[in-house]
């Protein structure tokens, strides 16, 4: 059903943030026109908190070692904020060139397993058709043109005689 995420950081200096994400954080990314960058993100999670408003939401990255992503950024001359400890995490916010905030943590709550990777529409295939045959063939490690092969030998095969 889901295989995937958007998020969206707004920004007053787009290109800036960008180049921070693109060159320092070193995620991969596609251009899709113009210098619009789209960046891949590595696995995620998304949780539900209560509030008194809905339409809030939040983005955190989250690191292994939160004392060696600082280190790692302010080689890069990028400024973090003090480290905090959470309780379900050690929190920093990245000052963003676009003197936006994005909160980057070491987390010590339990995760959850990644989603596995789902196919993408047709479209984003270009225009490539799937179905449920091809599917249970790949599941079982068969190409079509194996799978054909095979019934095309059972059709043909001689049945033995019944006297």
């Amino acid at each position: 059903m889901i295989n995937g995420a958007h998020s969206i950081i707004y920004s007053t200096n787009p290109e800036a943030d960008r180049a921070l994400l693109r060159d320092v954080f070193k995620l991969p990314n596609v251009d899709v026109g113009e210098g619009w960058l789209i960046f891949g993100l590595p696995p995620a999670e998304v949780a539900v908190h209560p509030s008194n408003k809905n339409d809030l939401h939040e983005l955190y990255f989250m690191c292994d070692d939160v004392d060696a992503f600082i280190a790692a950024l302010e080689a890069h001359d990028v400024a973090c904020g003090p480290v905090q400890n959470q309780g379900w995490g050690l929190l920093t916010h990245v000052v963003l060139p676009g003197g936006g905030k994005l909160g980057v943590y070491q987390p010590r709550h339990a995760r959850p397993k990644p989603m596995g990777a789902t196919a993408r529409s047709p479209s984003a295939r270009g225009g490539k058709k799937s179905g449920r045959a091809a599917s249970r063939r790949k599941a079982r490690g068969t190409s079509s043109r194996k799978a054909r092969t095979s019934a095309s030998r059972r059709k043909t095969a001689k049945r033995p005689s019944r006297r």
